[in-house]
């Protein structure tokens, strides 16, 4: 497939795309564990954002690899081709959390009254779940996060160092 779009690489424009809608995410699991209020109005919207996350990070990944093969391979091209590899699992997780979590607080944050017919664990049990849920959410959302900086530090060090001057 050809990943360009009127003569510019589209790697660079997914990158963007990616860098905001995976920490974006990230941020929206965190809120919807930590805040009710947050839960309540963000509903379905995290794990869509996670989901969308997760399309773009393949998306990203493919077209920076056709642009990897039309660039000089100096280390940190190199370097930043490697560790585009590593955002994926993250995506997957953060989506597979959002999704967990949304259902999750969908039947625990019912009224008793209104879990009628609906297997509703016990108070310790939630507790526990809840906690576990919070647990995987953080390290979901801290992993992710990190893994988007780390890589698009390293890509732009690729690109940029060596390539201005800091004079004005």
């Amino acid at each position: 497939m050809n990943w360009s779009l009127d003569g510019l690489p589209l790697h660079a424009l997914l990158v963007h795309l990616t860098v905001v809608v995976v920490p974006a995410a990230a941020l929206a699991v965190v809120l919807t564990a930590v805040w009710p209020t947050a839960r309540r109005r963000l509903g379905i919207v995290t794990p869509i954002l996670a989901g969308l996350s997760l399309i773009m990070v393949p998306f990203t990944v493919n077209a920076g690899k056709w642009l990897y093969e039309r660039v000089d391979q100096t280390p940190g091209v190199q370097e930043h081709e490697e560790m585009g590899t590593t955002l994926l699992p993250w995506a997957v997780a953060l989506f597979v959390v959002a999704v967990l979590q949304w259902a999750w607080f969908r039947v625990t944050d019912k009224p008793a009254s209104a879990s009628i017919g609906v297997l509703r664990p016990s108070v310790r049990l939630r507790r526990a779940l809840t906690i576990l849920l919070l647990v995987a959410v953080l390290v979901t959302a801290v992993g992710s996060v990190v893994t988007v900086v780390r890589i698009g530090d390293s890509g732009a060090r690729a690109v940029w160092i060596g390539k201005f001057s800091d004079d004005s």
